[in-house]
């Protein structure tokens, strides 16, 4: 790559080029887990889609690598390209404005779920986002509304794209129909994402929710009140229960409550759980936009991670029990009639009749580990379809939508698709 031509790709820019001789280039390249982080040769925060394109011009015409960062919240390293081109929508494209009258709110790129649901609940209003307030959509977005208004991706009605021959394209169900359908679930595959244009839903500004610590002599009982609330769970609540230990080797169980509705209700709904006497309760009624931020102290930035997803019936505890282990492994409960009412072919995201379950270590025996965890809860005897088991695309650690011998299973029957609209 000569030097002249990396200059002028430089003046073509209206936003920033930040290069490893810079002092902000180690803070352009941090993410969410530091094991993602890659040494870019530049990151460009690029201030509208003409920066977008000429990006994508230059990774091309140099056959460089080619990542995109929005939020960065990703274990596989998709958001960094090593001595590659980054495009950050971060710094600049990360605006989000609400159209209360048609109840539709637009987010830059780089805007992450805090700065939505911050904006939106201004008017009474809330999308449905993610469990922590990074980012999400074009892989799914299971998200604590879910329950009554399907996924993030349910809820998109127009994005617009930068796609690899440097359009700039508008989808929706009427325009570029074959595009929208893949960038709802297909992943970062198709293009950069300069906006997203989300259906937003009436919401009250309190809920319930909050967390209880359970100690190891009370999983037993956690679990089997778990086994008898799950069949019922309403749309309108949720609950992530979490197996951790901390430094000191002592076994616990955290659970997150959601109930979208008024603290007497919601400690009704869950009254079974707070009977099994947890050593902490911070349940309380809280503003709906901080339930999103309610877990960022578990899944703060800076530090290494690697995750492992998959998916069962029901969850199986024994990693819980057994008492030693060092990973978070995550159990989610969100009511799936609403987001399986969705017709499989209508979006690329394959639809699962199963719970995610997430595996995540911060050492350096991760892998290892997660994989031994993964055999354990895994057996022959959870009815689990094969393709269900690498469970949801957004918690592939190792980049497993880009693999094609493990595609068929991340997008199942919506593959053969996927790559035709690839080929445009």
């Amino acid at each position: 790559m000569a030097a002249n031509s990396f200059q002028s790709f430089i003046q073509r820019i209206t936003g920033d080029v930040i290069t490893p001789e810079h002092s902000s280039y180690i803070a352009s390249i941090a993410r969410w887990a530091t094991n993602a982080q890659r040494t870019a040769k530049a990151v460009v925060y690029a201030k509208n889609t003409n920066d977008i394109v000429a990006a994508i011009a230059f990774a091309k015409e140099n056959k460089l690598l080619f990542a995109i960062c929005g939020g960065g919240h990703n274990a596989s390293g998709a958001s960094s390209a090593e001595d590659g081109i980054v495009v950050d929508l971060s710094r600049y494209l990360n605006g989000v404005r609400i159209n209360a009258e048609e109840r539709l709110g637009y987010a830059g790129g780089g805007a992450l779920w805090r700065n939505v649901d911050e904006e939106a609940i201004k008017y009474g209003l809330a999308a449905v986002g993610g469990t922590v307030n990074h980012g999400l959509t074009v892989g799914g977005g299971y998200g604590w509304l879910s329950g009554q208004y399907g996924l993030a991706l349910d809820n998109l009605q127009q994005a617009t794209v930068v796609t690899a021959d440097g359009s700039v394209r508008t989808a929706s169900e009427n325009e570029n129909s074959d595009l929208f359908w893949a960038i709802r679930g297909g992943g970062s595959n198709f293009g950069v994402v300069a906006e997203f244009v989300f259906r937003l839903h009436p919401q009250r500004r309190k809920i319930f929710a909050g967390t209880a610590l359970y100690p190891l002599d009370k999983v037993e009982a956690l679990i089997e009140t778990t086994k008898r609330w799950w069949p019922n769970i309403k749309e309108h609540e949720g609950m992530f229960q979490a197996a951790f230990s901390d430094p000191e080797g002592n076994t616990f169980m955290q659970a997150v409550f959601f109930y979208n509705g008024s603290e007497d209700e919601g400690r009704k709904n869950f009254k079974a759980f707070f009977d099994i006497g947890p050593l902490t309760d911070t349940t309380n009624e809280i503003p709906y936009e901080e339930m999103n931020a309610i877990q960022n102290h578990i899944l703060d930035h800076g530090k290494g991670y690697y995750v492992k997803g998959f998916a069962q019936k029901e969850p199986d505890y024994a990693i819980a029990k057994a008492g030693e282990f060092s990973l978070t492994c995550l159990y989610e409960y969100f009511p799936l009639e609403k987001i399986n009412s969705v017709p499989v072919a209508s979006t690329a995201f394959r639809r699962m009749a199963s719970q995610n379950i997430l595996g995540m270590d911060k050492s350096q025996k991760a892998r290892e580990l997660m994989n031994e965890v993964f055999n354990t809860i895994i057996s022959p005897a959870q009815l689990v379809p094969e393709q269900d088991k690498v469970g949801y695309v957004n918690y592939v650690a190792t980049g497993a939508e880009r693999q094609l011998e493990r595609a068929h299973q991340s997008f199942g029957p919506n593959l053969p698709r996927l790559r035709e609209v690839k080929k445009k």
